[in-house]
């Protein structure tokens, strides 16, 4: 129907609110549709009607009660907006309408994977094996099973094997080239899984333009250094004076840094405190702030001229969307005391967070950079601009490069309240660099803090580094960068300079 693709139109165009009318209007008419439910909830979701997303999304469900397809879209979707109960319960119910359905028995096993439910994801691997013992699919989320129990012999004889086959699927054949780079490493073959992990980014490199997503990322990052060039400190000054009149109705903290420098570690063990809410890498200030004003692709280009023309009332407005958005998961529930935002993305953005949160907290993690270069080049992470850079050591150099001179130059400028702090010092003695942590936010140490692998047991963690974040402080991820050396060496001298300034010699 023409109204229907019209809304498809506005939404995809990043407009939910005619969106949203129009489906309100078809569903009068066809209140038994449950696509329409479904897109009514992506929308309101946009729209940040959380409540209208989760009715919607049941609605859905109810009337998709044996559409496999459609309820495993709405568990993703609900992992969207962060409710990781309602998300089970759609890819539940998706093996319940068709257990024999690989789709919804792999859907329902990633899952239970990321819940640390490996007995449950076992079972679905199992059942969909049953039907199909050669599916690769299949057979990769058997061998990253096999990983987290801690079986690598096991998983990396059936890589081999898998990989032997040559299948045709371009997915299959990353999956299982990087799934044995990691198990390789793990078991000490360093030399070799660097190879694998190489050829699985050769087969990610042919399934899109690389070009096109790193010249994107190269743009924004050129308009990104001259924003920052005309920043002054006298800039900053009068940035947190406009912003005492225009005072955020929450406390706020920002935790920060580089992927892999164990800023979840650190929300973990912040989090656990009684008098902070932590929030795991949470899209509300990408969503609603940058997207907005510094998308990847321009117009608009943001400029510090922009920047100071946003008034009281256009601050104020962004400040209540993005709190409206963090707060999504927390429905119902009052925010305890100190919000802490942790992701360490828009740190490329701290310049536009103090423009719209002067008295913003900032805390940033580091780590050896080697050592991070070595871990982002590990991920397994969804190909954009940003990631298409850990297709190389050299572009994640450069990437740590990129996002370091922000943090450098924001310091320089000075005007706001901020903490560096190390992966080292927190894993040797967690209770000591966690409680300076906590007092730069103006708390005191509480006894559950130590104790926080246990309280987060019982959570569901979103960063891509969740199969760690549970588990109890250890120190082997320290110097992992000396097994790679020789792969390090042509990005070494580039990487020298951040060494020597964070006291990594």
């Amino acid at each position: 129907m023409a109204r229907w693709q019209k809304a498809q139109q506005h939404l995809v165009g990043g407009r939910p609110g005619p969106a949203l009318e129009i489906y309100q209007e078809l569903l009068k008419q066809f209140p038994d549709t449950a696509r329409l439910w479904y897109e009514l909830g992506f929308a309101a979701g946009k729209n940040l009607d959380f409540v209208l997303a989760d009715e919607a999304g049941q609605r859905a469900a109810g009337l998709a009660s044996k559409n496999v397809s459609l309820l495993v879209l709405l568990g993703q979707q609900y992992h969207w907006l962060r409710q990781p109960d309602r998300a089970r319960a759609c890819f539940e119910q998706a093996v319940a309408a068709a257990p024999f359905s690989i789709h919804a028995q792999l859907s329902l096993a990633d899952w239970y994977e990321r819940e640390r439910r490996l007995d449950d994801a076992w079972h679905c691997v199992e059942a969909c094996l049953g039907r199909d013992p050669k599916n690769g699919q299949v057979l990769c989320v058997k061998a990253l099973l096999l990983q987290r129990r801690g079986q690598n012999s096991e998983a990396e004889t059936l890589l081999r094997d898998l990989i032997k086959r040559d299948p045709p699927d371009a997915n299959i054949n990353y999956s299982s080239r990087h799934q044995l780079g990691v198990v390789l490493d793990q078991m000490g073959q360093y030399e070799e899984a660097l190879h694998w992990l190489g050829e699985a980014k050769a087969v990610l490199r042919r399934t899109a333009n690389i070009g096109k997503l790193e010249q994107e990322y190269d743009g924004a990052v050129r308009r990104r250094r001259e924003l920052l060039a005309a920043l002054t400190p006298q800039t900053l000054r009068r940035w947190r004076e406009e912003g005492a009149a225009t005072a955020s109705p929450h406390r706020l903290a920002f935790l920060g840094g580089h992927p892999r420098t164990g800023t979840t570690l650190l929300e973990q063990i912040l989090g656990a405190h009684p008098e902070i809410t932590a929030f795991d890498e949470p899209m509300a200030f990408s969503d609603e702030v940058v997207e907005k004003l510094a998308p990847m692709k321009p117009p608009p280009v943001l400029t510090v001229n922009a920047m100071n023309a946003l008034g009281a009332g256009e601050r104020s407005d962004f400040q209540k969307r993005y709190f409206k958005s963090l707060l999504r998961e927390n429905a119902g529930e009052p925010a305890r005391g100190l919000l802490l935002d942790k992701n360490p993305s828009p740190t490329a953005w701290l310049h536009l967070w103090l423009r719209l949160f002067p008295a913003l907290k900032v805390i940033i993690a580091l780590r050896d950079p080697r050592d991070v270069i070595i871990s982002c080049y590990f991920q397994n992470l969804r190909l954009n601009a940003v990631n298409a850079n850990f297709l190389s050591l050299e572009r994640t150099a450069r990437h740590y490069a990129d996002l370091m001179e922000v943090w450098l130059r924001m310091r320089e400028l000075g005007g706001f309240d901020w903490l560096e702090t190390r992966y080292e010092d927190v894993v040797a003695n967690v209770e000591s660099e966690g409680r300076r942590v906590t007092e730069f936010l103006g708390l005191s140490w509480h006894p559950q803090q130590a104790a926080f692998h246990e309280i987060n047991r019982q959570k569901f963690v979103f960063s891509p580094t969740y199969n760690d974040a549970t588990r109890p402080v250890y120190q082997r991820a320290v110097g992992r960068w000396k097994n790679y050396a020789g792969a390090l060496a042509p990005v070494q001298e580039g990487l020298a300079g951040y060494c020597r300034t964070f006291n990594y010699l």
